[in-house]
């Protein structure tokens, strides 16, 4: 063997080394992450509750509120005397809330009625020149008579300003008369004062009116939700929607989705999408008509959820059709084997609910079984664990493979997009976003994303 060929050999031995020595490290390395994954479960009966916990029906939350208002404006250039009514306090349909300051308009109106009788000797008088300066005008010269009829057009030029003034002077007091009769505003309707700005600097919530006072009508109400622009999709105008009790989830009141108002964004300048602070959105107003508001509260906080039939339960076992795998070998779950690992678990389907989008499952799960959603980097053989706060999948999520077939769409995610199973519902803002520290959590979509949606 020459030297060169031995070169050759080291060279090519020392290649295969290092080859081999990466493939090691990079396969162990694998496998050390791997022994790191869990994968959370939650039980079928859990799963199974559409309106909470890991259910697949989207939440919103919003605010009773009145159907009518009525707001007050003081008349221009008035001034409020006395106010007689409080926040707060019920009125009827002619109470006195508030009069006026006529001083300035009965002083003014002296004056008026002054400058009306001035005005009146001076039409008069006016008059009797010019009947004089015609009867003159009878007896003078033809020379003299052209001055005569100077002089009476000029009078009676005169004459038609100051009855045209008189006219004037006469509009303008029976307005300060009717100023004067009408220094106490009423109620027009039976109802609440809901505020009084008397000249005071407030600050104004949003989209709330700016009136002197407002009077909000009682018992007639209505429940105002804030939708965000990226879950807008959900809701449809028209549909049938149960607003539920946020103090009793039994509690509830039935009513329908009315218009999402687009023209009026609300908006949220400190709102984002998914987590990301880089993607700003807007929230929109939307309003639900009661079928009937029976033991409300004006400015009670509630839940609103579109109605499938959710308050109808089955009998059986009845699951979201985006857990269930469909293969040529059948259909198959990830589920707990009972001994803290992941298999793949056949199963047989029922009947399908084309309104919840859910399968009847016949055979292969109970209640108390405890399975997790379909997402890359799941295999069997996984340690389990039950997620906090009905939590489900990896607890390290993997991206998402374009191949995924997990689910029942080509993305492997389920229909809505969006589940409620990663936070707790505290943990959200009014437009659906998580909620930072010190913010308040009113109205709004509550709705949780999917660890596929964090990434």
């Amino acid at each position: 063997m020459n030297k060169k060929t031995v070169v050759i050999s080291a060279i090519a031995a020392a290649g295969i080394l290092m080859a081999g020595g990466a493939a090691w490290y990079f396969l162990n390395q694998g496998q050390g992450n791997k022994k790191d994954l869990v994968v959370y479960v939650d039980t079928v009966e859990n799963v199974m509750d559409p309106s909470g916990g890991s259910g697949r029906i989207n939440r919103f939350a919003g605010v009773v509120e009145t159907q009518k208002q009525m707001d007050i404006q003081p008349g221009q250039d008035r001034i409020v005397k006395d106010i007689l009514v409080e926040e707060g306090q019920e009125v009827s349909k002619g109470t006195v809330l508030f009069t006026y300051d006529t001083e300035k308009e009965t002083d003014e109106l002296s004056k008026a009625e002054l400058e009306l009788e001035r005005i009146a000797n001076t039409i008069q008088n006016k008059a009797a020149e010019i009947a004089a300066l015609e009867k003159e005008k009878k007896k003078a010269s033809k020379d003299a008579q052209l001055d005569y009829t100077m002089q009476i057009q000029g009078a009676q030029m005169e004459l038609k300003q100051s009855e045209y003034e008189q006219k004037a002077k006469q509009v303008e007091i029976d307005k300060l008369k009717q100023a004067i009769e009408n220094s106490q505003v009423t109620s027009q309707m039976d109802g609440v004062v809901k505020a009084i700005r008397n000249g005071e600097q407030q600050m104004m919530g949003e989209g709330e009116s700016r009136a002197f006072m407002t009077i909000i009508a009682m018992g007639d109400y209505r429940v105002k939700g804030k939708v965000n622009e990226q879950n807008i999709s959900y809701l449809m105008p028209g549909q049938p929607v149960l607003v539920r009790s946020r103090v009793d989830d039994e509690v509830i009141w039935k009513g329908t989705m009315g218009e999402v108002d687009m023209k009026k964004p609300v908006g949220d300048s400190n709102g984002y999408y998914s987590g990301d602070p880089s993607v700003q959105s807007s929230s929109y107003s939307f309003y639900v008509e009661l079928d009937s508001s029976q033991g409300l509260m004006l400015g009670q906080h509630v839940y609103i959820e579109p109605d499938y039939g959710q308050e109808m339960p089955k009998e059986g076992i009845w699951l979201d059709e985006s857990f269930i795998l469909s293969e040529e070998k059948g259909e198959f779950v990830w589920a707990d084997d009972g001994k803290g690992k992941l298999e793949k678990r056949e199963i047989q389907l029922g009947e399908y609910d084309q309104e919840l989008f859910r399968y009847e499952i016949t055979d292969g799960l109970k209640e108390e079984d405890k399975i997790t959603f379909p997402e890359p980097g799941i295999e069997e053989g996984m340690k389990t664990a039950d997620g906090q706060n009905h939590q489900m999948g990896l607890n390290q999520p993997v991206e998402m493979d374009e191949n995924f077939a997990g689910g029942t769409l080509e993305d492997g995610m389920p229909a809505d997009g969006m589940w409620e199973n990663d936070m707790p519902a505290d943990g959200m803002m009014e437009d659906g976003m998580p909620e930072e520290p010190g913010m308040d959590q009113e109205a709004g979509s509550e709705e949780m994303t999917d660890k596929g949606d964090e990434q």
